[in-house]
């Protein structure tokens, strides 16, 4: 059973031990601050997949939420949804599925976890046993593989990639650091950048700057260079710490192709000069939008056999 919690949908399914889904449901993610109206929208979204034949068979629930998440209370205070702060969604959920006759295990991830464990299991980077995972969208986070596991940390925040700083006197970052990935290669920032550059699309989003790029504008190209030379740098710190050997980057932002690709590639060869890491492969990820519901069904596998 997968539960994916983020600002714009909260989304359900039953899914199989091949990664298929039936019985996907979803609802919209509420607007405003009662937190109960928000966990209403959850408990639709059970009440969804408890009506479904299969629903008896569910050996455990993976919750895959926006974060930032701690594990280690089964709270979660997602950035884009302003009515969850420390909210004890896991419990909740628990409480919700055992009133229905599921008494099954619930584990919570964090959404860029739950995209490394779906990536692992069947996309871009399964049969890697060392990987990093990314989502570049309106912010940047990620999720790593190691020795075949995937390593969450104690709260379910390891390999958070995008407030890794690259840039030492770098702008003020929202998390409260300086020069983090976030706020040179989001999509956000992206489109931030190119307008203060003198960029004047049509579209003032990071799609609109990518269509310029495509079509050879020298702003948006060097807005894209910019972002792939600070994800480029982190992806190299990173393997250079933990030796993976391939980095998977999905996302709104990683829809652009070699647009954001191209200059990743380029830039990684000047900060993964070490003999252990001239071999790091960057690629897109390979799930789509189905890698919130199997990552967060992936997760609950992984971090129950781990567990």
């Amino acid at each position: 059973m997968a539960i994916d919690i983020g600002g714009t949908k909260i989304a359900g399914a039953l899914v199989h031990p091949d990664g298929t889904m039936t019985a996907a449901t979803r609802r919209p993610t509420p607007r405003g601050t009662d937190p109960e109206a928000v966990m209403a929208a959850v408990t639709d979204v059970i009440a969804d997949l408890s009506a479904d034949p299969l629903w008896e068979r569910a050996v455990r629930c993976g919750i895959g939420s926006a974060g930032p998440v701690d594990t280690s209370k089964g709270t979660v205070s997602p950035v884009n949804i302003g009515a969850w702060r420390d909210f004890p969604v896991q419990e909740r959920v628990t409480a919700e599925l055992g009133a229905r006759g599921a008494r099954i295990p619930v584990v919570l991830a964090g959404d860029g976890v739950a995209m490394t464990a779906a990536e692992h299991w069947l996309g871009a980077a399964r049969g890697h046993a060392n990987a990093l995972c990314m989502v570049v969208s309106t912010g940047v986070g990620g999720g790593l593989i190691l020795d075949n596991r995937l390593h969450a940390g104690p709260t379910g925040n390891a390999g958070h990639i995008g407030h890794i700083s690259v840039a030492f006197d770098g702008e003020p970052c929202v998390c409260g650091g300086r020069g983090c990935v976030e706020s040179l290669a989001s999509g956000t920032a992206i489109a931030r950048w190119a307008l203060a550059q003198g960029w004047t699309g049509p579209d003032p989003t990071a799609a609109g700057v990518a269509a310029s790029a495509a079509a050879g504008d020298p702003v948006a190209l060097a807005a894209f260079d910019r972002a792939g030379r600070a994800l480029a740098a982190a992806i190299a710190a990173t393997a250079t710490l933990v030796e993976t050997d391939i980095a998977v980057i999905g996302g709104g932002v990683a829809a652009s192709g070699e647009t954001l690709f191209g200059p990743v590639r380029r830039h990684l060869a000047s900060y993964a000069a070490l003999s252990f890491v001239r071999g790091l492969r960057v690629v897109p990820a390979a799930l789509g939008t189905h890698a919130g519901l199997i990552g967060a069904a992936a997760a609950a596998m992984m971090l129950t056999s781990a567990g």
